[in-house]
């Protein structure tokens, strides 16, 4: 790898450092705790859940069409507090990652569709301000990958050139959409591979 000219390192979070914030095991596990119709909730997150993602509603309008359309013996902040919970740490890269901050000499900014009070929560919770310089989210730009402009957004709030940067996703799709825009991509699958390739990186 010729790293001389490399200059951010773009990461997704979800299924690369945390979970997904709110996947369909949560979704699963949601039905199963709180008696939802999962078929019926699926529907309704299906198409609406890019729309909360981009930022255009709360997450609490979002519940509104997915969860709280019918009377429900629970609160929405019984289901909030079950849907934060289920974010968790993946094994390895995250500390990892914030220790090779400290000496790697160069920056690091997330790409990641999530929803403002998610996303907000899984900074917080997992300390991601330790990890990354910027944070481009979906909530705040109002775009969500794979658009193209999500990654020309960032490149240039982060002034580089395709050339200048490298980019890890667990989802193939989202590598390739990278991938047209000219990023050394990388679809992370494993702690290891994933820190080999950073290591190989100089400042």
């Amino acid at each position: 790898m010729n790293n001389k000219k490399i200059k951010v390192v773009f990461s997704d979070v979800g299924g690369v450092l945390l979970n997904n914030g709110w996947g369909h095991e949560s979704r699963q596990a949601a039905a199963r705790k709180f008696a939802l119709n999962h078929e019926e909730m699926e529907v309704l997150h299906g198409f609406i859940f890019n729309v909360y993602e981009i930022g255009k509603i709360t997450l609490d309008e979002y519940l509104d069409t997915v969860v709280f359309n019918h009377p429900r013996d629970f609160t929405k902040e019984d289901f909030k507090s079950f849907m934060f919970e289920q974010s968790v740490e993946l094994p390895g890269l995250l500390q990892w990652l914030k220790d090779w901050k400290k000496s790697c000499g160069v920056r690091i900014i997330s790409i990641n569709n999530e929803g403002r009070e998610l996303n907000n929560h899984r900074i917080k919770k997992f300390g991601l301000h330790d990890c990354f310089d910027a944070f481009i989210s979906s909530c705040e730009v109002g775009m969500r990958k794979p658009d193209p402009g999500i990654f020309k957004l960032a490149m240039g709030i982060a002034q580089v050139t395709p050339e200048e940067c490298i980019y890890f996703d667990d989802r193939l799709m989202l590598v390739q959409a990278a991938q047209k825009q000219g990023i050394r991509s990388y679809h992370h699958q494993d702690f290891l591979p994933t820190r080999s390739i950073l290591e190989q990186i100089k400042s």
